[in-house]
């Protein structure tokens, strides 16, 4: 478990490399005491309809989704660190955002082989 899912601005694939965008928020996260390195998972989505008002007329969005517990200030700190990471690899997007959301461990499934 935790999820991280970026939606981006369809097209940005093109000018940015989103596998990188991927790995290097995998690396940075796992870092952190919080997150349990082989249950991460991240991945990037263009969305081809969106309409913003920055300049470029660009973006990507984090969600970070974590199973409930965790205080503010952890949630604020990996927050910052998702946003820093997708800072690194797409400088040049208009709008670069991150939400934290808590995750019910009581309905949460999952299923792992090996």
């Amino acid at each position: 478990m935790p999820h991280v899912v970026i939606d981006f601005a369809e097209g940005l694939e093109q000018s940015h490399n989103m596998s990188q965008l991927c790995e290097t928020v995998f690396e940075t996260l796992i870092l952190d005491v919080e997150i349990n390195a082989p249950a991460l998972k991240v991945r990037a989505r263009p969305q081809p309809f969106f309409k913003i008002g920055t300049e470029p007329a660009t973006f990507a969005h984090a969600t970070l989704y974590l199973l409930e517990g965790r205080d503010d200030e952890t949630k604020a700190r990996l927050s910052d660190i998702v946003l820093q990471a997708m800072d690194q690899v797409l400088p040049t997007v208009g709008s670069l955002s991150v939400d934290v959301r808590d995750m019910n461990k009581l309905a949460y499934a999952k299923r792992v082989k090996g």
